[in-house]
């Protein structure tokens, strides 16, 4: 048996910054443990830019936020000990986990559940129709695409407009598919307005709210779906039915709090959400036990997943110690817009404000600051885009990569075109310039070796 003062489950955002948070508040030892080969969670996959607003003042890729978390938690002191599944947690604090050299426990003074969410399913929404090959969740298409270099289909329908699902949307076309449609229940978009534009708009991706996929179509392999306008009642509306051919269907269709983990140590959980019940301070109901993130509610941004972490893991120290805690503000939200744009506006990338600027013909109003005004001039004029995307190893693996700078937004295709030709050696180290196109330096977003 081995004893720590801090047991954090999981490395994602949120297990990161608890396992940093933790031993600054001078908690001794401090162990994180990782079912996955590395640290980083969801983020090693999400290969698009836009994470770090809020934490690190910068416009980051998800391996890129990743990597700086988990250096973050190694200078501290932590120890994160990967390919580590934990099966179970007792009432006094033991903590059993799975690994290759066999089965391990961990005798802690407090646990912190950071184990992220999981997507819901087609079982979950009910699709009526067959069950055929080209059914996916949106991650695990991310997952395909952006590490294991599978390309799920060539006409792909996506069910959901949340930011997975856009995000999804653009990637999909950058890589060559042909995506008819971003199919949502609801009237308005339920993701950021920004993924609204550079998602959708850009690539002329049609998005039809208040329509539903009302029928699967298809035996072994998926041929095609039905399409039709919902009600107020958000039920299908007999007449309203269009069947469009497609060989794979992307289901973004919202996230689930994973707490499997949590209910073997008797944590109560929200009925409605699966989320843990904490209070103020993020304590379970289980004495010594806190949870943070994903875990413990959905969260917009990976930016409040970690500064809620962080918090956790302070807290968790202080319970060791027997000293103040300090609570979490539970109104911090992403303040960036959600839904359609405001006509005639442009919405900033620039901060996590997201003003929705507008050009009056004379000068622009909206925006917080005078970045603002040169954003909204440069988008009315010369559109601009930050390119994020994989390029193939010599060995066969996929390196995620972006532009140093935003380009125009015609020429994505082309820089496109020529990364396909370009298959770096090992090793790489993120930061590193693989190819360059013109004035524009393509760079590393992992570390590869």
């Amino acid at each position: 048996m081995e004893k720590c003062d801090v047991l954090v489950i999981g490395a994602g955002p949120g297990g990161l910054a608890a396992a940093k948070g933790a031993k600054e508040a001078g908690a001794e030892r401090v162990v994180v443990l990782e079912r996955d080969s590395c640290a980083g969670g969801i983020l090693n996959q999400c290969i698009h830019d836009g994470f770090g607003l809020i934490r690190y003042h910068d416009q980051l890729t998800g391996p890129e936020y990743a990597i700086r978390a988990e250096k973050e938690a190694i200078e501290a002191g932590a120890e994160i000990l990967t390919g580590h599944q934990v099966i179970r947690i007792s009432d006094k604090r033991e903590v059993k986990a799975a690994s290759r050299e066999g089965l391990k426990t961990f005798q802690t003074g407090a646990v912190i559940l950071a184990t992220g969410c999981r997507e819901r399913t087609r079982g979950a929404i009910s699709i009526p129709g067959s069950r055929p090959a080209g059914v996916f969740t949106a991650g695990v298409v991310q997952n395909f695409v952006n590490v294991r270099n599978i390309m799920p289909g060539k006409r792909v329908v996506i069910l959901g407009s949340g930011d997975i699902g856009m995000i999804m949307a653009r990637r999909l076309t950058l890589e060559g598919a042909d995506v008819k449609a971003v199919v949502e229940i609801l009237p308005e978009p339920a993701g950021l307005a920004r993924n609204v534009v550079q998602c959708l708009y850009d690539y002329n991706i049609p998005l039809l709210c208040s329509h539903t996929v009302s029928r699967i179509i298809g035996e072994r392999k998926l041929k095609a779906v039905e399409i039709s306008g919902v009600g107020p009642d958000r039920k299908p509306v007999s007449g309203t039915e269009e069947t469009v051919e497609c060989d794979a269907l992307v289901l973004s269709v919202g996230l689930i709090p994973e707490n499997e983990i949590a209910g073997t140590a008797g944590v109560r959980l929200d009925e409605k959400t699966n989320g843990t019940m904490t209070d103020e301070y993020m304590r379970t109901s289980v004495p010594g036990i806190f949870s943070c993130g994903n875990s413990h509610r959905i969260m917009d941004l990976a930016d409040f997943v970690s500064q809620q972490g962080e918090l956790a893991g302070k807290n968790a120290a202080a319970y060791l110690k027997g000293t103040e805690m300090r609570p979490w503000d539970g109104a911090r939200s992403a303040r960036l817009k959600k839904g359609y744009p405001l006509p005639g506006t442009v919405t900033c990338t620039l901060c996590p404000n997201g003003c929705q600027i507008r050009w009056d013909g004379k000068g622009y109003d909206g925006n917080k600051c005078p970045r603002g005004a040169g954003f909204a001039e440069q988008e009315r004029t010369a559109p601009k885009r930050m390119l994020t995307t994989t390029v193939r190893t010599k060995d066969g693996k996929l390196l995620p990569v972006r532009t140093d700078k935003a380009v125009d937004k015609k020429k994505l295709f082309t820089i496109m075109g020529c990364m396909r030709q370009v298959h770096p050696a090992m090793p790489v180290k993120c930061g590193e310039e693989i190819f360059r196109f013109a004035d524009v330096s393509v760079i590393s977003t992992a570390n590869m070796v």
